[in-house]
């Protein structure tokens, strides 16, 4: 998934169709010169609704098309037909989106299963012919009511990325490096802060056909969860991954403080994220010499204390096949470390 078509963010504007006219006619027919009323209902208007494509990964193409109208209802005719109903419109988008009404900032839904259906926009009533209006007072009622109007409203759409793990870690971690071996995702790569500006999502081929879901969640700087630099927006995203893989880099100052401070950008955004699997993963490990490996670990097992943690490199492709493994073992168990 490229960033330059990824938005998980758009706002909308939506009309239903407007319930039909129903039918005040009165039979016309030989030899009943005193025919009663015979007018149908009008058709309801369209509704405006929203349904879950699991073949979607993005709301990007709302981007572009933001009004969205459904069809009038159709008027009663004689013979008490009813009108046809109008035409609904049907909004397609990704599981995982979250739907709010905008005008009053209310929460409505949050579609997860392919072919989840809401409608935020429900068309107008067909109005009643004049067949419903007959009594014995009143034989040849003239009159039949008109269809009522359709909904109008603001609807923000919000997506969180459903990833079966999360990448974590400080700009310039190695994320979008990783996520270029592992997967078929082409993600920028470079050595500034906020490389990645959107979330970058890649199918990680494992074993036996096997694949998973893998999001590299833009960079996390201190003070995120206080909306300090991008990390505040986007640590949503982190709330629908599984697992979460806190990438560090191995020439990093100190690897268990910059595990902590990660930590504690999450527990202060979303204490629930703590509730998850994580994987501490060493990233740039061709640096170090097997030595130097060695010392690290004695330092990392005392510290970590059995938080599990692995090294590898995305450059030099070593350590990769571990991680997939262990990344595969804790998303099918149920134990959370």
């Amino acid at each position: 998934m490229t960033e330059g078509n990824f938005t998980d963010y758009v706002k909308i504007h939506v009309i239903s169709g407007k319930g039909g006219q129903g039918s005040a006619h009165l039979r016309r027919e030989k030899y009943i010169p005193m025919g009663g009323p015979d007018g149908g209902d009008g058709g309801r208007g369209g509704h405006v609704i929203l349904q879950a494509n699991e073949n979607m990964w993005t709301l990007h193409h709302l981007k572009f098309k933001r009004h969205y109208s459904a069809g009038y209802g159709a008027s009663g005719g004689k013979q008490t037909s009813t009108g046809a109903d109008g035409d609904d419109v049907y909004i397609q988008v990704p599981l995982g989106t979250l739907v709010k009404n905008t005008d009053t900032d209310e929460t409505l839904k949050e579609l997860l299963e392919h072919g989840e259906e809401l409608i935020i926009a429900r068309g107008g009533k067909g109005g009643r012919g004049n067949n419903h209006f007959k009594s014995s007072t009143n034989q040849t009622p003239r009159y039949a009511q008109p269809g009522t109007d359709g909904q109008e409203g603001n609807f923000t759409l919000e997506m969180k990325v459903l990833a079966d793990v999360g990448l974590v870690g400080f700009p310039n971690a190695g994320k979008s490096t990783l996520l270029s071996v592992v997967t078929a995702a082409k993600p920028k790569i470079a050595n500034y802060e906020f490389t990645t500006l959107k979330p970058n999502l890649g199918i990680v081929a494992y074993r036996d056909h096997k694949t998973f879901v893998m999001a590299d969640i833009p960079g996390i700087i201190e003070g995120a969860a206080e909306g300090k630099g991008l990390g505040h927006y986007f640590l949503r995203h982190i709330e629908r991954n599984s697992t979460l893989l806190f990438l560090i880099p191995a020439d990093a100052p100190d690897i268990k403080e910059q595990y902590e401070i990660l930590l504690d950008e999450l527990r202060r955004y979303n204490p629930e994220l703590l509730d998850k699997n994580r994987l501490v993963a060493i990233s740039k490990s061709d640096m170090l010499d097997e030595e130097l490996k060695a010392e690290m670990k004695t330092l990392l097992d005392k510290e970590f204390k059995g938080i599990p943690y692995l090294f590898f490199s995305a450059v030099a492709q070593t350590g990769l096949m571990e991680l997939k493994d262990t990344l595969w073992k804790m998303m099918n168990e149920q134990s959370v470390h």
